[in-house]
């Protein structure tokens, strides 16, 4: 059974995002969902699938997926789950919505991500923030200093560093490429904040290799996205964006050792089915946690060759204008962190032609990645505003 351009994404709601205090994490996915409803031009009673991506304010909601039903008060649904794989959620959520109505399980499902990981000023207490959330040690390992993801991915792209010879200024240029990005994208955290590379390598160290500016942003907000038939799909208010292509990868042992994601297997997977290869891909929205994460990213799926990442974007191939655009919103690095969903909901909108000053001319086959962990866990969509 080919699923290639059998479901479609039809609804795409985003909050406001970033310093936002004004509203809970329920409150953000509330109202993404409500807005990706509008978008779609459905309603609630539309809906019969829901899936939840909970952010790290939602703590230990096993049942959050529940608690949004009732929240929005959705009835008689026949999908619902919370997931979690960490940055690859956001894509794995999109796969099980259209394996589902592929299946004729459901017809409509509602994906959503939602966090409210930092607090206003006033309510911050002594030497705590938002990065003291997502860290954790492992044994040993924090025993010996290393603690926290930016340490563990830190670990990770020096190895890079040494065995192929990655730079700094390497690095660097994914941040200052997709800031050059962010300015074209009046939604982005860094809208009004062009970056050169001196402006990067001045700023505060996190853990070497990594500049503050080499990791992604914290940030509050709340997205979703309206899966259904594509059959359904042509008869809404937006252009469909045809699901062509998806796959996950988990390789499991030790990334600093091997310096390959999932992305090779969760490839394979979604090109097949799209019966397609790197070289039809025409832009890429990459989960962009680190600027390392970029470069390790485009060389697993074969847009240049191993250890050549952080030479092809300082070539210049991932900037506006060049030949492959990547992460044309700015990224998490630039617009906003809403895990997997920042690349998916630019996908979306480049595949639409609605990006307006940033749009690419060239949107026919859109590769969209997540990742979660370290390296851990992978998902690849292949999506079109072509049905096939």
């Amino acid at each position: 059974m080919s699923l290639k351009g059998r479901t479609a994404v039809v609804g795409l709601g985003e909050t406001p995002q970033g310093k936002v205090y004004d509203r809970s994490h329920m409150g953000f996915a509330v109202e993404a969902v409500r807005l990706a409803l509008d978008d779609a031009g459905l309603t609630r009673e539309d809906l019969d699938g829901l899936l939840l991506n909970p952010g790290l304010a939602w703590g230990n909601a096993a049942m959050g997926s529940f608690m949004l039903q009732q929240a929005l008060g959705l009835r008689n649904m026949k999908l619902q789950a919370t997931m979690n794989l960490g940055g690859a959620t956001a894509g794995a959520m999109v796969q099980h919505a259209a394996l589902a109505i592929a299946a004729g399980m459901c017809t409509t499902v509602a994906c959503v991500f939602s966090d409210r990981p930092l607090k206003p000023p006033e309510e911050r207490k002594p030497r705590e923030g938002s990065a003291a959330s997502y860290a954790f040690a492992r044994g040993l390992d924090a025993a010996y200093g290393q603690f926290g993801v930016n340490a563990m991915y830190a670990l990770v792209a020096r190895r890079h560093m040494h065995t192929y010879g990655t730079t700094q200024d390497q690095l660097g240029m994914v941040a200052v490429t997709q800031r050059r990005w962010a300015t074209m994208n009046p939604a982005a955290q860094f809208h009004d904040t062009p970056l050169t590379l001196a402006d990067y390598h001045a700023s505060r160290w996190v853990v070497e290799p990594f500049h503050v500016l080499d990791c992604c942003l914290v940030s509050n907000g709340g997205v979703a996205v309206i899966v259904t038939s594509a059959d359904r799909a042509r008869s809404l208010r937006k252009p469909p964006v045809y699901l062509w292509g998806m796959g996950q990868g988990h390789p499991g042992g030790e990334p600093a050792e091997t310096l390959v994601s999932g992305a090779p297997l969760a490839s394979a997977t979604a090109f097949r089915m799209a019966g397609l290869g790197a070289g039809d891909v025409q832009l890429c929205e990459l989960y962009d946690c680190y600027t390392f994460t970029v470069l390790v990213t485009l060389e697993d799926y074969g847009f240049c060759p191993k250890g050549a990442g952080g030479a092809f974007v300082a070539d210049g191939h991932t900037a506006p204008g060049g030949s492959l655009p990547v992460n044309t919103g700015g990224g998490q690095l630039s617009s906003s962190y809403m895990w997997g969903m920042t690349p998916i909901a630019e996908a979306i909108t480049q595949a639409r032609g609605e990006a307006g000053e940033r749009q690419v001319p060239r949107r026919d086959v859109v590769l969209v990645s997540g990742n979660g962990g370290l390296l851990s866990t992978h998902t690849t969509l292949i999506m079109s505003p072509l049905p096939s």
